[in-house]
């Protein structure tokens, strides 16, 4: 006797062996053997090999219209045997039964399983709904191939074309169009991002780059919708000085100027200007909700996304010939030594006489020229005062450095200043430390280190930047916190950003908390926006913290694009580095960083020359190899590719905000 039975969800059919109480033992055809319950017998037969029965099986299983077997089935339960007699006139052929257990097994739309040998048939709807859903996969099928067969010729399928971000950046896997990317990248050995930038789907790596990270931070647009600017405060003194700003020319928001005024008795008072967008944007009204969104400008080689609109800025911002709103911080100075006799702080309008810019100024003041009293330019001796008094400085904070127990700071690292026109990257090195760019710094560093001062004396909460080593020869780390503490990489023993809040939102949240002190004093608790422990304020160093190193990261990103445009451009291939540690070099000419691995181990600083290979663009390799070593001892060059380690997580600061050209966005004081 043979049966034909169920067995791990498979029909087999084999020969018995034996047959005792409730179970089999049936020999298979391949020869092995199996023991069989009684229970998951379907079909006992003879007279057939069990090969051929299951070859006649399958061939009444292919025969059998499913949908009239649907209808004979009518709407009740049923056993197969019983479906049989009713499909086929007669009693199942045990090859008829078999098929049709078959094919009622491989049809779970039509029949639902209730048991062994036992079905239900689906009813009308959901039958249909099944087999809608069917027909709709294979045209979706047909469509995918479709889109494949495009993509692989180099073409865009136009229904792909206005998801071409969402595809590459946030795709919804179980789409048709993001199944025929994946599939067309997969034939041709390519990423979706080179294959969205050879069919058209984003027009060049730099708008790769930058809808990213529009996709992902201003997924509205970058722009502004329209609002209704506060009027400009109309009833504050006006300053009796001729204020002058020192910026990148590329600045469009100037918030920090100085001034200086001759005293009797040979003292000198110092002005620092900070424009005051806080006397015209107030806690939580809808400028403050555009400038906490955002939190902070974006910067970019060639470009920029603006915490506030533009007419804002304009409003505020300290351009020549305008007074404007500004708080003020007044140092008066003793120029024998350099002392500090008294500070003062004001909100006031302040005229701006000139707004010069390093590009016109940077290589006729240096410090030969201000020791020989050369050159002529506006505020020449202003400027020649503002250069003792922040050397005096630097060498203030320096000893307070060396005091927590750091090594001397490094003062000739290099910056790097990116101008983007018409497509074309120009790349521009400039010396840390030149004296106009020493003299923004070292006033804003005091700024803010006075301005946070104040804030601890009146009790006031604000943010700080502290930074120091945690734990035993542990590393600097930079913290962001509500109360005043040190600074140890600037030699400080308080640190609140202040300086820029038309760029910041920090310092705009510090402006108005500073403003409180200005106009209250001693009851500037009660009034301040933002009071101790304000969980408020605990969000906003947060939400602040990730969104500045994100804009950082992309700020990074889009300066190694614009160093691999700067290649393209100069048809770059054999090109001098230097060592930077271990396997990484940085260019001689430009800030891009390669990692050179299986690199011979050389001194930091070490002078090499690689021969590039190739770069992508889109993302961001460089690919290169070592031709020789033009010099194995490290030179002072090497200090200006890194930083010392203990303060490897320091301030990427110049002074205002800016490292040194705005687009740059360093944090600054």
């Amino acid at each position: 006797m043979n049966l034909f039975f169920e067995e791990s969800g498979d029909f087999k059919t084999g020969t018995v062996l034996s047959h005792a109480g409730e179970s089999y033992q049936v020999e298979l055809p391949g020869g092995k053997r199996t023991k069989v319950r009684a229970r998951d017998v379907l079909v006992q037969y003879a007279n057939q090999t069990p090969e051929h029965l299951l070859e006649d099986a399958k061939a009444a299983a292919a025969d059998i219209d499913l949908d009239f077997l649907w209808e004979v089935a009518g709407e009740e339960e049923f056993g197969f045997a019983e479906l049989g007699k009713e499909y086929y006139g007669h009693e199942p052929l045990p090859h008829e039964a078999a098929g049709l257990l078959m094919r009622l097994h491989a049809a779970p739309m039509y029949f639902y399983r209730k048991g062994k040998g036992r079905y239900k048939a689906a009813p009308e709807t959901s039958l249909k709904a099944a087999l809608a859903g069917i027909e709709r996969k294979k045209q979706q099928a047909i469509i995918q191939a479709q889109y494949v067969e495009e993509l692989k010729a180099g073409k865009l399928p136009e229904a792909m074309r206005p998801l071409a971000l969402q595809l590459l950046f946030k795709p919804d896997k179980n789409s048709i169009e993001y199944k025929a990317l994946e599939a067309a990248c997969d034939e041709l050995h390519t990423s979706p991002q080179q294959l969205m930038l050879a069919t058209g789907g984003i027009a060049s790596p730099f708008e790769l780059h930058l809808s990213k990270f529009l996709f992902e931070y201003f997924p509205k647009g970058s722009g502004f919708a329209p609002v209704e600017l506060p009027p400009l405060p109309d009833s504050l003194p006006v300053a009796e000085v001729q204020a002058f700003s020192i910026d990148d020319v590329t600045t469009t928001e100037i918030d920090d100027a100085m001034s200086v005024t001759m005293l009797p008795e040979g003292k000198v008072k110092v002005g620092i200007h900070i424009a005051a967008p806080g006397l015209g944007i107030r806690p939580d009204d809808l400028l403050d909700n555009i400038a906490r969104q955002r939190l902070s400008t974006v910067y970019m080689p060639g470009d920029k996304i603006t915490m506030l609109p533009d007419e804002l800025v304009e409003r505020y911002t300290l351009g020549a010939g305008q007074a404007r709103p500004a708080l003020s911080l007044y140092a008066t100075l003793d120029p024998a030594d350099w002392s500090v006799l008294a500070t003062e702080t004001k909100i006031e309008q302040v005229p701006v006489a000139n707004n010069l810019r390093h590009n016109d100024l940077d290589h006729l003041i240096t410090p030969e020229s201000l020791a020989a009293n050369d050159g002529d330019y506006p505020h020449k001796a202003e400027i020649a005062l503002l250069w003792q008094w922040a050397q005096a400085l630097e060498q203030a904070r320096m000893a307070k450095r060396e005091g927590f127990g750091l090594k001397p700071e490094q003062t000739n690292r290099v910056d790097f200043n990116f101008y983007v026109e018409n497509g074309v990257v120009t790349i521009d090195r400039r010396q840390r430390g030149a004296p106009l760019d020493k003299i923004v710094a070292e006033l804003m560093i005091f700024a803010n280190s006075s301005w946070g001062k104040l804030l601890h004396e009146h009790g006031v909460p604000g943010i700080y930047r502290s930074q120091n080593r945690t734990g035993w020869g542990g590393k600097m780390q930079v913290r962001m916190v509500t109360h005043a503490a040190p600074h140890q990489g600037l030699g400080v023993d308080q640190y609140a950003w202040s300086t820029s809040p038309l760029r910041r939102y920090t310092d705009l949240v510090n402006q108005w908390q500073i403003i409180a002190c200005a106009e209250k004093g001693v009851a500037a608790p009660l009034v301040a926006p933002f009071k101790h422990k304000d969980a408020n304020l605990f969000a906003i160093v947060s939400a602040f913290d990730a969104a500045y190193a994100a804009y950082a990261d992309f700020q990074s990103q889009m300066e190694r694009y614009w160093c691999l445009r700067w290649l393209t451009q100069h048809e770059a291939r054999q090109v001098e580095a230097v060592v930077l540690k271990d396997e990484v070099v940085r260019l001689a000419e430009i800030p891009l960083v390669i990692r050179m691995p299986g690199m011979q181990t050389l001194s930091r600083g070490a002078q090499v020359k690689l021969d590039l290979i190739r770069w992508d663009e889109a993302e961001l390799t460089v690919e290169a190899r070592l031709l020789e070593i033009t010099s194995s001892a490290a030179d002072e060059a090497a200090s200006l590719e890194e930083e010392e380690e203990e303060v490897a997580a320091a301030e990427p600061e110049n002074g205002n905000g800016e490292a040194p050209a705005e687009q740059n966005g360093a944090d600054g004081a």
